[in-house]
């Protein structure tokens, strides 16, 4: 299987359709509007989480030539497929006496529903999971824990995979969005903000790391060591035990690395990667379990076109995005206080360079001159669901301090039980 470099309309695979099915209709999709945040009668529906989504918005965003959505006004237009009521069923066409002998009229083509739209099941089959990497990354194995039994899809980039998504090439996609050792992956969080899908779960992977090379290829005799920089730093301690003479080398991704050795046949080249991927490239395994750390765990995002339902009845997180007003004092110590006043635990905070604004001068006196300030967008993850009154009503507060709030999405959070290995040092 090879990765998805390209997605230009001529070359792109159409995967799951046949060649003369008509390419699927445009999504529903939610915009973000300057309304107040205020929800008193709480998201029972679609509708009404799609409505969410609607007032928690830019302020930036312009209010002329306003839609109506679900109630609610929008500036974007959602190119809403037309409704037929089964009540009032359209009018049969009217023929005319010069087409008379003309083929009857067929009847339009049945419009999707949110039904149509809804995202498939958690866990489910026959879904088209795009990943970043090549068969054997520690990706395609997240991807196969979040949804058993679907069709992995690799892509050479990160923003590739939101493309795959975006042109239904693919129907979820699972990207890395933090490690326990390696910290935030920013350019993951960079394509979050740039495009308009949605976060529908999370999954948290241990990453067990192997030193692999060509079979017969001794630890002495390597010259490179070649994998993905977070992989190449979480085992640096144990590389230099290993193989002290060799190099390291940064690659895109560390099954790549398995492919690349495995395709040139590198004698004096090994690579870290996981067990899997030394399995499906040949390769021998010279060191198991070479992370410097035993407790590192990689955090994944599951993407869809269409956001869930958020519900009460198990623990979900919400992610946000937002830029703050940067007048006044304490601006940021309000926005966090949102969350406090309300007993909402924030389980994550990064903040990105703001690159539409990235530097606000601030005009003093002569003497004094002028100073900047370096203006950013903040990623927040709180544990607490949309459908609660509280994250509705901290989301209203946030928004009178901010000039930009978005919702990325509000999922279920990943409860698997995870028992932290024994380091050497403990092992027997």
């Amino acid at each position: 299987m090879k990765a998805l470099s390209h997605l230009t309309p001529a070359s792109r695979p159409r995967l799951g359709r046949p060649a003369t099915q008509p390419r699927p209709p445009r999504t529903l999709r939610c915009a973000y509007r300057p309304d107040p945040a205020y929800f008193p009668y709480g998201i029972g529906n679609r509708g009404d989480w799609q409505s969410s989504c609607a007032i928690l918005s830019s302020k930036t965003l312009s209010v002329e030539h306003l839609a109506a959505v679900n109630g609610h006004k929008s500036a974007v237009d959602l190119n809403l497929v037309p409704f037929e009521s089964k009540e009032k069923p359209l009018p049969a066409p009217v023929e005319s006496e010069s087409s008379a002998s003309a083929v009857a009229v067929q009847p339009p083509p049945k419009p999707l529903t949110i039904m149509d739209l809804s995202p498939a099941p958690m866990h489910g089959s026959q879904l088209r999971v795009a990943y970043q990497g090549v068969p054997g990354a520690y990706s395609e194995a997240a991807a196969g824990k979040a949804y058993p039994n679907c069709e992995a899809i690799p892509c050479d980039q990160f923003d590739v995979v939101f493309q795959a998504v975006e042109q239904w090439i693919a129907d979820r996609a699972v990207l890395p969005i933090e490690n326990s050792l390696g910290g935030s992956i920013h350019r993951n969080y960079d394509l979050l903000l740039r495009h308009r899908l949605h976060i529908v779960g999370e999954v948290q992977t241990p990453v067990h790391h192997c030193l692999m090379a060509l079979p017969g290829t001794c630890p002495d005799s390597l010259t490179r060591v070649i994998s993905h920089p977070q992989a190449l730093s979480q085992c640096e301690h144990t590389l230099t035990k290993l193989a002290p003479q060799a190099v390291r080398e940064a690659v895109d991704d560390t099954a790549g690395a398995a492919e690349h050795i495995a395709t040139n046949k590198l004698r004096d080249t090994a690579a870290i990667a996981s067990s899997r991927a030394a399995e499906l490239y040949g390769l021998e395994v010279l060191a198991d379990g070479i992370q410097d750390d035993s407790g590192n765990v990689t955090r994944f995002v599951m993407l869809a076109r269409e956001p869930i339902i958020p519900r009460t009845d198990r623990p979900f997180k919400t992610s946000i995005v937002f830029a703050h007003e940067g007048l006044g004092t304490g601006v940021l110590f309000k926005v966090l206080s949102a969350f406090a006043f309300r007993d909402i635990n924030l389980t994550k905070i990064e903040s990105r360079p703001h690159r539409l604004r990235p530097i606000r001068v601030v005009e003093q006196a002569e003497e004094e001159g002028t100073f900047k300030h370096f203006e950013y967008l903040f990623y927040v993850d709180f544990e607490a669901s949309l459908a609660e009154p509280r994250a509705q009503n901290a989301l209203s507060e946030v928004q009178e301090f901010t000039s930009f709030l978005r919702v990325l999405g509000s999922y279920p959070m990943d409860m698997t039980p995870w028992i932290r290995p024994k380091s050497d040092d403990q092992k027997v």
